[in-house]
């Protein structure tokens, strides 16, 4: 899941339920997360990154569901009490085969360990992820998007 801000109590204990059954949970958190991922026994399955960059994102993009019975969603709502309870919001599946193909491409982009990206710990700490074990510099997500999409604008092929 791609969102800006995750702060709802009620959707953090299903987030929670989830990961104590055993499934295993990416998000992308761009501001706001009240959920704390990997602690024993609570969160073991459960991953959170925020991507700061240039450009201000707005994408909320929910991918739920093993291959092959997986569901793709976009829409309004960020997973805070306000957005999903006192706001209209909008969330369409995202059926069609091209456009679901580039938004995990997008959400794959953004969950890489290629990636530059924050990490939050499960004592609700933050960790920058600029280098990897051996100390090169990781990619900037949005510069790596604005090279794709440029070369797909090129007739390239690239895509984001």
């Amino acid at each position: 899941m791609k969102v800006n801000s995750l702060v709802d109590d009620t959707m953090i204990d299903v987030l929670y339920a989830a990961s104590r059954a055993g499934v295993p949970i990416d998000l992308v958190v761009r501001g706001m997360c009240a959920l704390r991922p990997g602690v024993s026994g609570l969160s073991d399955t459960i991953r959170v990154r925020s991507i700061l960059g240039r450009f201000l994102e707005h994408s909320r993009i929910m991918h739920f569901g093993p291959p092959g019975e997986d569901t793709l969603w976009i829409g309004s709502a960020d997973i805070m009490l306000r957005n999903l309870d006192r706001r209209v919001e909008a969330l369409v599946q995202v059926k069609d085969p091209d456009a679901r193909k580039r938004l995990c491409e997008v959400l794959e982009l953004a969950l890489s360990p290629e990636v530059a990206a924050w990490e939050l710990g499960a004592d609700g700490m933050w960790v920058r992820r600029a280098t990897d074990e051996q100390g090169d510099r990781l990619v900037d997500y949005q510069e790596l998007l604005i090279t794709r999409a440029l070369g797909s604008a090129a007739g390239t092929g690239e895509r984001p």
